[in-house]
């Protein structure tokens, strides 16, 4: 949050766990990200490791999974304008500017 306060960039947080995105938001964020929704995944979240390990998944039945449980998404994302990032590391949050 430091760092994107010294962005100067209007900032609206979305805590997706608490109010879960819709499955066509949720495209469109992986769209900026440019990224496959299995790379997405937290695979040190004990559910993924219990349930979802080594399942060969489409990528619209990884949305609908990550969708119904969203703690498996990766977290904190940060759009900006026609993109966004995995901001881990925060610094990752810098590639938005360029």
């Amino acid at each position: 949050m430091q760092l994107l306060e010294t962005m100067n960039e209007e900032v609206e947080i979305v805590e997706y766990l608490k109010d879960p995105l819709s499955t066509e938001d949720f495209n469109k964020l992986l769209m900026k990200l440019n990224m496959r929704p299995e790379e997405l995944i937290r695979k040190n979240e004990s559910l993924y490791k219990q349930e979802y390990r080594g399942l060969k998944l489409t990528d619209e039945e990884w949305v609908d999974t990550m969708l119904a449980h969203p703690k498996l998404i990766e977290r904190p994302i940060v759009e900006l304008n026609h993109r966004a990032v995995v901001a881990r590391p925060a610094e990752r949050i810098e590639e938005l500017k360029k």
